[in-house]
């Protein structure tokens, strides 16, 4: 079994560098956060399944932005897998390392990164086909010192890394710039609070600063 993620999808998060985190806590807020999320130049989002309202604001953000990369957070169970890709997710991730939930995304097709954070978990992702690995808590400590030591014995089956966890704008160079990191995973950008207080116009200006960042550190000529 192999998980595969289209080589257009690697390509895309390669190029935007950045993937927005989100905890939506009413669906109406879905569609206004996608849309501050764009206008600030990031177009991929990972919507969790922390909330009741979830699946809900998967359903209204698919077809009012049919570009946007839509993926979904958080996802636990194998049933969960149908569910958000029903309601329109592109993708899905979850925190830890489920092979249950990465044979149910494997057999409807849905590209899948599951949770790591020990060389055990990631020699078993390795062995269940996954390619791209979502590296979570990515800075536990700061630093970019666990990332570096857990990733560098396997830096020969060339997987692709999604770190999400202690980051910030200013440590994105950092990550962005270490071997294996497709992209980061940004809950900074849009944290629950300013999408709960709707400030729109503060989630636009995080989103434009880390795709600023990110077209210094990948310029579409190297993408």
């Amino acid at each position: 079994m192999t998980l595969e993620w289209p080589s257009s999808w690697l390509d895309r998060l390669r190029r935007t560098g950045v993937v927005a985190v989100v905890v939506v806590d009413d669906p109406e807020d879905a569609v206004p956060l996608t849309a501050a999320l764009v206008d600030g130049g990031v177009d991929l989002l990972e919507l969790t399944l922390r909330t009741p309202a979830a699946l809900e604001a998967l359903r209204r953000i698919r077809p009012a932005f049919p570009q946007v990369g839509l993926g979904a957070g958080t996802v636990l169970h194998p049933d969960q897998v149908n569910a958000v890709r029903d309601a329109g997710a592109d993708f899905a991730v979850a925190p830890g390392l489920n092979p249950r939930v990465v044979e149910a995304a494997e057999r409807v097709g849905l590209p899948f990164a599951p949770g790591v954070f020990t060389p055990s978990e990631i020699e078993q992702a390795a062995e269940l086909g996954c390619r791209l690995l979502k590296f979570f808590p990515a800075s536990a400590d700061g630093t970019t010192h666990h990332f570096k030591a857990v990733t560098g014995p396997y830096a020969h089956l060339d997987l692709g890394y999604l770190p999400l966890g202690g980051l910030t704008l200013e440590r994105a160079a950092e990550f962005l710039s270490l071997p294996g990191v497709t992209a980061l995973g940004g809950s900074w950008i849009a944290p629950r609070e300013l999408i709960r207080k709707r400030d729109w116009d503060t989630i636009r200006s995080n989103a434009r600063a880390i795709a600023d960042r990110v077209r210094t550190l990948r310029p579409l000529s190297e993408s």
